[in-house]
């Protein structure tokens, strides 16, 4: 059973589902808010303790992706898309606005709740690592893990995903070992994959550009054809 503190936000524009997905969430334990429109959602989040959102793309006012966009710039909480588009090029533009997973229509609601849960564990233990204030550094960049803020040699700084975050985070920790997409995707996601799914190379891409890298010459996260990826820096 969830505790109470785990809220989660239920986005859904047809009523049977939004009343299925509250209904069910509510059976599990978990504290649980709906609504049916986008332009519900950003003063949801922002004025509760919502740390999941489970949110349709298509929607009455703001559309998912951008409701995903403007989450992620001001908050670190659990996204999960929950649409009928099956298209691959909708479940990458889910990931690259900030989403951390992805359901298509019709889901298991099983499954949907055990990805949720994993989902949750990993947001909390995100807040407890930032309540450390811990500093780690690699190659002139700090990662700052209480406010998931990356920062370059030059002293710019940038705000990373959740996604950006945990794929950094298990780099880090296995610094110089070659790491491949299974097994990153179990780091960071703790759920079976599909071989076309390509969430780890979006992730890869998107960290390497804010660490001013490209994918042709790339010397932090380097490239080995036909395993996976390698992260070179020493790590303190």
């Amino acid at each position: 059973m969830a505790e109470q503190q785990d809220h989660i936000l239920v986005v859904e524009d047809e009523p049977i589902t939004r009343d299925q997905l509250v209904s069910y969430f509510e059976d599990e334990g978990f504290k649980v808010t709906s609504t049916g429109s986008g332009d519900d959602v950003l003063p949801l989040v922002t004025d509760s303790d919502v740390i999941l959102v489970l949110l349709d793309i298509k929607l009455p006012g703001k559309d998912g992706l951008t409701l995903t966009r403007e989450i992620r710039s001001q908050s670190d909480i659990g996204i999960i898309l929950v649409t009928s588009k099956q298209e691959q090029i909708d479940r990458i533009l889910g990931l690259e606005s900030g989403a951390d997973d992805y359901v298509t229509k019709p889901f298991d609601p099983r499954e949907l709740l055990s990805r949720a849960r994993n989902l949750i564990r990993r947001v909390h233990i995100q807040q407890k690592q930032r309540r450390k204030n811990h500093i780690r550094t690699f190659e002139g960049w700090q990662l700052d893990l209480n406010k998931r803020e990356l920062t370059s040699p030059e002293g710019s700084q940038t705000t990373l995903s959740a996604g950006e975050y945990q794929l950094l985070l298990a780099f880090m920790e296995q610094a110089g070992e070659v790491m491949n997409r299974d097994q990153l995707m179990n780091r960071i996601r703790n759920r079976e994959w599909f071989p076309d799914d390509r969430y780890i190379d979006v992730l890869v891409g998107q960290l390497r550009k804010k660490l001013g890298e490209r994918a042709a010459n790339a010397k932090i996260i380097a490239t080995i054809h036909g395993t996976g990826y390698l992260f070179t820096p020493e790590v303190a």
